[in-house]
């Protein structure tokens, strides 16, 4: 198969008027898809629908240590949640707070509390002349937010095919005083798939940060989010290397159930050093008496244990495995060997990570949307949306039923065809 850089501008020219007109009768069918975020589909919520029966009037609300999870207390989550969430988060129970449904908004409030507190009895950042975290991109649109919220000034740092680029990493966190946090989202990471390998981990843990609050920012999102038995991936331990290195206080650890269970009404959990969640409890003892116990409660029940997690996840692997394997059967039946696009084939995680020629990923975007596929927008998995080389796109396969998926599918890669052609062509 000839590759679209190959060829002359009179078969460019060909190819884009047979495109165009598979374009137009594209658009003219009135299609409405949705690709734009990582969402559980209907069919994997269903599946968890004996969920709601495990409490009931007639249950027993006390938890082991006796505590009535329908009245107030419990500031760090009852015990055998914490002890689950420990398990998921594979450290001991004494290092972990359980939230509410959100872990974003457990991240978002660690933040907002060194802005407006410091960290652990540091300078507030908001009296700080200049506040600088590491972003490795392609990642977590969400996260980028954050930071841009609060005026924090975002780099970007690689990812390669086994984590950040940690070099660049230790130049900044060693050197710059102003480097307060990175964000990491270590195993199966938003969008393209990579898990962080063990050398990459061990350098995390031997940084020496010039600003005594600097924090890894761990966003374990998909710990357990595998989508193939015996493919698993296996991350090694924050916490524990930190400790090894001397630096036990450098990270917050974070992670839900909200791809576990529902995302509207998950558990997360916050998981860190004995001094870090000291800090956090002084703080947030005057912003809640607690958390929802009984959604806690609710979710040990249900699972039991991590062996229960584990058997539940691999019945969401069953249902989105095939929408992940659809993925890289038609963009390897219909782009590999053009030249015109390169995608991740994850193990786990949520997304594929899809590269398109440099200048294209704009227009191929806004193509599928008026073609009615709406998908994430380009330059979102970089802060400040600004993707330098206008190349990358997150494809979300999850959500939409598997015929709507294929669908989808046939309008993104007819747009890539497409843009790939025009953009040739105007260098021609």
């Amino acid at each position: 198969m000839k590759k679209y850089a190959e060829m002359s501008k009179e078969e460019l020219l060909s190819l884009q008027k047979d495109l165009n007109k598979e374009y137009e009768d594209a658009c003219s069918k009135g299609l409405k898809l949705n690709m734009a975020r990582g969402l559980p589909s209907a069919k994997q919520l269903d599946m968890e629908a004996d969920f709601f029966d495990t409490l009931h009037p007639e249950s027993d609300f006390i938890s082991e240590a006796g505590i009535d999870c329908r009245n107030y207390g419990e500031l760090v989550g009852i015990h055998e949640a914490r002890k689950l969430m420990a398990d998921m988060m594979e450290i001991s129970d004494e290092e972990v707070i359980v939230f509410g449904n959100s872990s974003l908004n457990v991240m978002y409030d660690t933040v907002c509390r060194s802005m407006i507190l410091g960290v652990c009895g540091s300078t507030p950042w908001c009296k700080l002349d200049k506040v600088k975290f590491l972003c490795p991109v392609p990642g977590y649109d969400r996260h980028f937010a954050i930071t841009e919220q609060f005026g924090i000034e975002m780099i970007n740092i690689p990812l390669n095919d086994d984590g950040p680029d940690m070099d660049l990493v230790e130049k900044y966190v060693n050197n710059d005083p102003a480097v307060k946090g990175i964000w990491c989202v270590p195993k199966y990471s938003n969008p393209s798939g990579v898990t962080y390998s063990d050398e990459v981990v061990k350098r995390f843990a031997a940084l020496k940060p010039a600003a005594e609050d600097f924090r890894i920012y761990w966003d374990n999102a998909y710990t357990i989010h595998h989508l193939y038995n015996g493919k698993e991936e296996k991350l090694l331990e924050i916490l524990d290397e930190c400790k090894k290195a001397g630096n036990p206080d450098m990270v917050f650890k974070f992670c839900s159930t909200s791809k576990v269970t529902f995302p509207g009404s998950g558990i997360a959990a916050l998981g860190a050093s004995k001094k870090n969640l000291d800090y956090v409890k002084s703080i947030i003892t005057i912003q809640t008496i607690g958390h929802d116990k009984l959604n806690q409660l609710r979710h040990v029940r249900y699972f039991k244990n991590i062996e229960g997690m584990h058997a539940h996840m691999r019945k969401h692997a069953e249902i989105i495995r095939p929408k992940f394997e659809l993925v890289d059967k038609v963009l390897t039946m219909e782009l590999e060997g053009l030249g015109i696009g390169r995608w991740t084939k994850p193990n786990g995680g949520y997304f594929v990570s899809f590269n398109s020629l440099n200048g294209c990923a704009k227009k191929i975007v806004g193509m599928c949307k008026e073609a009615g596929v709406t998908l994430t927008g380009a330059g979102a998995t970089y802060p400040y949306k600004k993707d330098p080389d206008d190349s990358n796109i997150r494809i979300a396969p999850t959500f939409p039923p598997i015929e709507e998926l294929a669908k989808a599918l046939d309008i993104f890669v007819l747009c890539v065809k497409l843009a790939s052609v025009n953009c040739l062509l105007e260098t021609k």
